[in-house]
């Protein structure tokens, strides 16, 4: 399939193929049932699947648009809904919407939210109210994903990584993730939390502060802050996030979890 969708992407006039098709639909069903995933974990790290994702890309051109039904709701796109939530045992409460190609594990909770295309969303995770988790974001297990949460998608460039929220994260309402932002398992978002991939991750429980980009460590309790920078008109504030603590290390979560929550005064 790899080899198929490699020609493919060099040269679109395959996409007419019938053989080329079928191989394009067979690797979105897989990402579907979580046979095939855009990014996965390995003893190095994360490894990203860049044919995958190019998998994804070429799927647009070759569906048409449909209108698609669902009781009194009609929608018109290219890509179809996710279906089957009793069998593979799903809590979907309306209007909580997923696309064919999202692989959404068993005891997953959705209340009204969106999921798309390519993305991963492991077991016992919760996607809250109007939470948005985009293209081949990477979600692990039991992860809070609270109110109004914005997970940001990506296909292309090819080359940039998926945002990935690893297992017993918590994100705080209306907290955004996106850019290949990846955080760490146990960590602890706070309410409003933004992270890019150019933004200030600054740790500051020690006398010394320490700066990240692009990752927050594990079991860090994450509030939004502030930096003054200096431009040409003035200095201005410029937002950034401070880690100011570490969740327990605890085989409970829940209780690790509500202390952090409790001992740093974390807004959620």
């Amino acid at each position: 399939m790899k080899n198929i969708i490699e020609k493919a992407w060099e040269n679109r006039s395959l996409l007419e193929e019938s053989n080329t098709q079928n191989i394009i639909r067979k690797v979105i069903s897989q990402l579907d049932e979580g046979k095939l995933r855009v990014a996965e974990p390995t003893s190095m790290g994360w490894k990203v699947n860049e044919w995958v994702k190019k998998a994804v890309v070429l799927y647009f051109p070759i569906q048409k648009m449909e209108t698609l039904e669902a009781g009194p709701l009609e929608f018109h796109d290219k890509i179809p809904l996710k279906n089957g939530y009793k069998k593979k045992g799903i809590r979907v409460v309306p209007h909580a919407i997923s696309r064919h190609g999202a692989f959404i594990s068993k005891g997953v909770i959705l209340m009204p939210s969106f999921v798309n295309i390519g993305a991963y969303v492991d077991s016992g995770t919760m996607v809250d109210t109007w939470a948005t988790v985009g293209s081949c974001a990477q979600v692990g297990k039991n992860v809070h994903i609270s109110g109004g949460v914005g997970i940001g998608g990506v296909l292309e460039p090819l080359q940039a990584a998926p945002v990935i929220i690893e297992d017993n994260a918590f994100l705080g309402s209306r907290s955004i993730i996106v850019e290949g932002v990846r955080v760490c398992s146990e960590a602890v978002l706070g309410a409003n939390v933004v992270l890019t991939a150019s933004t200030k991750i600054i740790d500051v429980t020690n006398s010394k502060s320490v700066e990240h980009k692009g990752i927050i460590p594990p079991r860090s309790v994450v509030i939004p802050g502030s930096y003054t920078k200096t431009f040409a008109s003035g200095n201005y504030q410029v937002p950034c996030a401070l880690i100011i603590g570490k969740r327990k290390e605890s085989t409970d979560k829940k209780t690790s979890l509500n202390d952090a929550l409790r001992t740093h005064n974390v807004s959620v």
